[in-house]
């Protein structure tokens, strides 16, 4: 019921958010790139925040002028059902996702609506699969989470090694994540949050697991590295316990092209031992507070959500993720990188995330399915035509 195959509705895209932080940068790449006749809306619960916005976006394009505002609250349900029932997708930038979430996702399942999101949160991930993935097969709906940093680079970056190498035979790729990245509160609500969940996200991945359909005559993987100093990048190369290599590892289950054996390794890439190790305490230390509820909720208390770092330190901001590719002989080295990667980057990989999914040809798919699976070449051309890097830096 997408626009590539359903009935018309009055929107391609409605951006749920669009008055936060990450909702307003979204907002804004869309006023700036949305084609000639695209038709979108954004949506939120205050009213007065909506019309701030539209003004805003109306110096940028005037036809904004006319932009329809939705208003509508993440735990309304009758609000929320009308607003999937009026778009074709739609974009949500409203976390802690686990707290605000789930009733999106429900309706634009039960819809036939495409949905998109910037979730980083695991056991969002796993939840929203085992309730409503079966729903959405039925109506058609793709339901594509992670579609900011959290995980487009990573995914998108393994699926473009991928290629590079040879096909049908077993392949193994590692990643390596470098940033200079400053993070905004909501983001920093998100992770403690996440950490203070520990065993709510082990039960639903272990719950996931026992749902999900068994590979036959395949097998992929995305095991927990060790730490260890990476010849191959001249760095150090610390495990990454995030959401991104689950994402790559269902990719991987999905799709053929990654082999008959495919397995992945996510790391942060430290440059100096001192630093690694000052990173391993400081996590340590973050995670532990996270445990205790007085603690979580005064280090929450530090950074207000809807406010993060400004233009000008933004526009400082980098990422790089160094891929190395070995199967059938040969070995490749990829990298995908890009400006500001919480804000400005995750921006634009939603907006162009909820074009792709409502204006271009893609593979016939639906329920949870990730952005590899749900849209491949046709994603990775948008985000490159956008400024986003992905490149052969050797092979051998």
């Amino acid at each position: 019921m997408n626009r590539q195959n359903g009935a018309q509705r009055p929107y391609d895209v409605v951006l749920f958010g669009a008055t936060g932080f990450v909702g307003t940068l979204t907002a804004e790449y869309l006023a700036a790139h949305a084609p000639a006749g695209f038709r979108w809306a954004v949506a939120g619960r205050n009213r007065t925040k909506l019309e701030q916005l539209r003004e805003r976006l109306t110096a940028i394009d005037p036809r904004c002028a006319d932009l329809p505002l939705l208003r509508a609250d993440a735990d309304d349900a009758h609000a929320l059902r009308e607003l999937a029932e009026s778009a074709h997708v739609v974009a949500t930038t409203v976390g802690p996702y686990v707290w605000y979430g789930e009733q999106l996702v429900a309706v634009c399942a039960e819809a036939g609506t495409d949905y998109a999101d910037l979730t980083g949160e695991a056991e969002f991930v796993d939840r929203m699969y085992l309730e409503h993935d079966a729903r959405a097969r039925e109506t058609g709906a793709r339901l594509v989470h992670a579609c900011g940093f959290d995980s487009v680079p990573h995914d998108l970056g393994v699926y473009f090694t991928v290629r590079q190498l040879p096909p049908d035979v077993p392949l193994s790729i590692d990643g390596f994540v470098r940033s200079n990245a400053a993070f905004s509160g909501g983001t920093f609500a998100s992770a403690l949050i996440a950490m203070g969940r520990g065993p709510r996200m082990l039960r639903a991945a272990r719950e996931r697991r026992l749902h999900e359909p068994r590979l036959v005559a395949r097998r992929a993987r995305a095991p927990l590295g060790a730490p260890h100093f990476s010849t191959q990048t001249g760095t150090w190369a610390l495990p990454l316990p995030t959401l991104d290599p689950r994402i790559v590892e269902r990719s991987a289950r999905a799709l053929a092209r990654y082999g008959p054996d495919f397995r992945y390794r996510h790391f942060a890439s430290v440059r100096h031992l001192p630093m690694a190790l000052g990173g391993t305490a400081a996590m340590g230390a973050l995670l532990g507070a996270a445990q205790v509820p007085a603690a979580r909720s005064w280090l929450m208390d530090r950074y207000e959500p809807g406010e993060g770092p400004d233009a000008e330190r933004r526009g400082r901001s980098w990422f790089a993720v160094r891929f190395v590719g070995e199967g059938g002989g040969r070995r490749v080295f990829t990298e995908v990188s890009g400006g500001d990667p919480g804000y400005d980057e995750s921006a634009k990989m939603l907006a162009e995330s909820a074009l792709c999914l409502a204006l271009d040809e893609l593979p016939a798919t639906s329920g949870q399915v990730t952005t590899a699976v749900a849209m491949g070449d046709a994603l990775l051309g948008r985000l490159r035509a956008a400024g986003l890097r992905f490149r052969v830096a050797a092979t051998r």
